[in-house]
């Protein structure tokens, strides 16, 4: 099967099947699925069987992850580099926008590319057709930070996460509680952020107070400048929650970083948390949920080996359990 025939089974030229299987977000999505769904079909894909994949390995597995916008993918990514490259596998990555944001059009055309003998998902929710295509003409698939009963994953307990870091605000008497993250467009899948805001809510349910408040805070961006301009707008408020749970680190150390401008310290006046406990963690001195990034990146590198090597086994799941560090800011 060629690209020749996928295009006239199409009917687009020859260049417009290449950029839908290679730069997916320059074709129309209606465009990019009809070509999608014909190469699939045809067959247009080195290793179209199992069999034929096992006998044609490519020497090289794509990672796909929002990794210009997370530390912790890239974080990740460093326990896959060190698990594949003593077997001189490739590593392809491929960045895409958060699923805060929208959809990822490479997860579309990575299942019938037939590039790679293995492919790594990380923090991007599969949804029902990309599943659906992985199934029936992708590579061996391993999911990182999502879920699907159809694929082995590899998750972290951000509902227990987000508990953790609540109780122990309020063990520490804080009943006014307050969660900062960047902006996101609702969805059916249920993200990271939503999973903690659960646990907070659960320790809040838990605590003896008659009425714990709690106050969602979005940020116009992802990064360190705009948690550091809303912390001047909220050092301005005469009534303020006591406690910020940050969504990761380098909000919190934005946050922190625009209070003391403002003349407020962390925790004499307002507690700030997050989560991750990275290297900004400790420089911060900032209380935090310790993930297994690095370990978690390994961890998945392998099983997606094993799936390589054995394409047939059963779904396995693992479940990272969340850790946390009390330091200054609390």
């Amino acid at each position: 099967m060629t690209i020749y025939q996928v295009a006239e089974a199409a009917g687009v030229s020859i260049s417009t099947v290449s950029l839908a299987l290679n730069h997916p977000d320059r074709v129309s999505p209606k465009t990019r699925d009809k070509i999608i769904r014909v190469a699939g079909e045809l067959g247009y894909r080195s290793g179209a069987t199992v069999a034929e994949r096992a006998r044609r390995r490519s020497g090289r597995i794509a990672v796909v992850a929002p990794f210009s916008s997370y530390e912790t993918y890239r974080t990740r990514l460093v326990g896959v580099l060190e698990t594949f490259a003593p077997h001189h596998i490739e590593v392809v990555v491929h960045d895409t926008p958060p699923s805060t944001e929208s959809a990822s059009p490479m997860l579309e055309a990575l299942p019938v590319r037939g590039d790679v003998d293995g492919l790594l998902i990380m923090g991007v929710p599969l949804g029902e057709e990309s599943a659906d295509r992985l199934r029936r003409w992708g590579p061996p698939t391993v999911l990182v930070d999502s879920a699907n009963d159809e694929f082995t994953n590899v998750s972290f307990d951000n509902e227990q996460a987000g508990y953790l870091l609540a109780a122990h605000l309020v063990a520490r008497g804080h009943r006014r509680l307050a969660y900062l993250h960047e902006p996101y467009q609702p969805s059916a899948y249920t993200s990271a952020g939503e999973l903690r805001l659960q646990g907070v809510a659960r320790a809040l349910r838990e605590s003896d107070s008659a009425e714990p408040d709690f106050e969602d805070l979005e940020l116009a961006g992802n990064d360190v400048a705009s948690a550091r301009a809303y912390a001047a707008e909220f050092a301005r408020r005469t009534e303020r929650p006591t406690a910020v749970i940050a969504h990761h680190d380098l909000l919190a150390a934005g946050f922190l970083a625009g209070l003391r401008t403002a003349g407020l310290e962390a925790p004499d006046e307002v507690a700030v948390a997050g989560f991750d406990d990275g290297p900004l963690a400790e420089a911060f001195g900032l209380t935090t949920i310790r993930q297994p990034l690095a370990e978690s990146g390994r961890h998945a590198a392998e099983l997606l080996r094993s799936l390589i090597d054995k394409p047939r086994r059963t779904p396995a799941r693992t479940l990272l359990v969340p850790r946390l560090i009390v330091r200054e800011t609390t």
